[in-house]
């Protein structure tokens, strides 16, 4: 459904987004620019940040969670390049980073991939996600504003992973842990270990 309404601010966007209110340059006090993320302090200041998400994302203690580079197209194409291939794998695209995933996925080369599109705006058909193939999905489009309803089209049995870009859904609704194995959002990548 479209929504009625429009968001207070008019420069909310998925580009670059107005400061949040209160922010002033001062908040910047303190802050490690200069400083490499090796140094004791920026390996602190790391630490501290994952740990944090870990919390305010209520994120699984058997669940891995890294800062990388590249900001969430880096850690989805982490994801990509060094889980996919062992089995098939179903791309889901509706929007542009859905579209940009099988774009990369394109340059591995893989045996066996299968895209599942939708016209921009609408979903696929979730239904015919096989669990026995790894999926690459984004659970909202940031430009579409269209998003998967829930993790039940997602098998609890799944053969294959779940490699899913959460960047505009993570801190904006609740995911289900157990349904993704790999989750990505702005400059952080998730990953869970599993008995298969």
């Amino acid at each position: 459904m479209k929504p009625n309404r429009r968001p207070a601010n008019p420069c909310f966007s998925s580009g670059p987004c107005a400061k949040r209110p209160g922010w002033s340059p001062s908040v910047l006090e303190g802050a490690l620019a200069g400083r490499s993320h090796r140094s004791p302090v920026g390996l602190a200041r790391l630490v501290e940040v994952i740990e944090r998400s870990r919390t305010i994302l209520g994120i699984p203690t058997d669940w891995r969670v890294g800062i990388v580079a590249g900001s969430d197209t880096g850690a989805i194409e982490i994801a990509m390049w060094s889980l996919l291939g062992a089995r098939g794998v179903d791309m889901l695209a509706w929007e542009n980073f859905g579209e940009g995933w099988v774009t990369d996925v394109e340059q591995l080369n893989l045996p066996d991939v299968r895209v599942l599109r939708a016209p921009y705006g609408r979903l696929p058909d979730l239904s015919e996600v096989d669990p026995a193939r790894d999926v690459v999905f984004t659970w909202n489009g940031t430009t579409s504003g269209v998003r998967v309803p829930n993790g039940d089209w997602i098998a609890a049995d799944r053969k294959g992973l779940a490699i899913c870009d959460a960047t505009s859904a993570v801190f904006a609704m609740r995911l289900p842990w157990d349904k993704l194995d790999v989750a990505a959002s702005t400059g952080s990548l998730r990953a869970r270990r599993r008995a298969s």
